[in-house]
């Protein structure tokens, strides 16, 4: 690893599973990915903190995150998925347990669409949660004036994740811009390899649009690791240090990666 780490450094995206727990047919489910695992991680990228997402496995049953949330301590907090019929009583419990975000989630296996987005918002809203976004980046014109309208913050995942990688002029691109503009969206540098066409190391494709975001807005940039790379097993995962070291070509001087890696994500998620 190449990149130096600053002190409170954060891993804004990745995901827990329990090989026992039951997933949803059809949405990935890559065995058992545990705390101890996932510790290992950390000491060897040097992060502090973590927002753990809600994986598609297992719907808006939030038990695997919410156990590991309290098994990391006051260095995690997360992002769930509940339905419209979730009681003010469940919100409570899971603000107290760490939960921070709703996971908006339009592509294969995910279980809330734009459909809910608004209802849901408008109740998470008043918990102090934010929207965390997943769609093919290609879809933002048709669903740009929605997610503006959207209470508070939100947060576009994996650079937008256009699942055709677009030149930094296309239209859909020229959207994702206009939301950072906005001054409440923030957008998780990550995963490049679940898009990319030009492929490792650089991944020079996904790496324009990543670089044009740092340079619009470095002050809500975050990074994630996406660990452990669900959709990209095999036939080996990503390697998480060359993952992480992708910033020095994103964001070239250490004033920007401190933001990106620590002060941008202690703001957002109140770490």
């Amino acid at each position: 690893m190449k990149i130096s780490v600053p002190k409170g450094a954060c891993d804004t995206h990745m995901h827990f599973y329990d090989g026992a727990a039951s997933a949803k047919p059809g949405t990935p489910n890559p065995g058992n990915y545990t705390v101890a695992m996932y510790r290992e991680l950390q000491k060897k990228l040097g992060l502090e903190r973590v927002i753990v997402v809600q994986p598609n496995a297992y719907g808006d049953d939030n038990t695997v995150t919410l156990n590991a949330i309290r098994d990391i301590g006051k260095n995690a907090k997360g992002v769930a998925v509940v339905k419209p019929s979730v009681s003010d009583s469940e919100l409570v419990r899971l603000t107290q347990a760490g939960m921070c975000a709703l996971r908006i989630m339009t592509l294969h296996g995910g279980t809330l669409g734009f459909e809910v987005m608004d209802e849901l918002m408008a109740r998470v809203h008043q918990f102090g949660w934010h929207a965390n976004i997943q769609l093919d980046g290609r879809e933002l014109p048709k669903y740009q004036a929605q997610i503006k309208r959207l209470p508070g913050r939100f947060v576009i995942d994996h650079t937008g994740k256009f699942l055709e990688p677009v030149s930094p002029e296309h239209e859909a691109f020229r959207c994702l811009l206009r939301l950072v503009e906005t001054g409440r969206c923030w957008v998780k540098l990550s995963a490049p390899y679940e898009t990319s066409k030009t492929g490792a190391p650089k991944y020079e494709d996904v790496g324009k649009l990543a670089k044009a975001l740092v340079k619009k807005a470095p002050e809500r940039m975050l990074w994630a690791s996406n660990w452990p790379h669900p959709s990209a097993r095999k036939p080996t995962p990503p390697d998480d240090a060359d993952m992480l070291d992708l910033l020095l070509d994103w964001a070239p001087d250490d004033k920007t990666r401190k933001q990106i890696l620590a002060d941008n994500p202690a703001e957002l998620y109140g770490f």
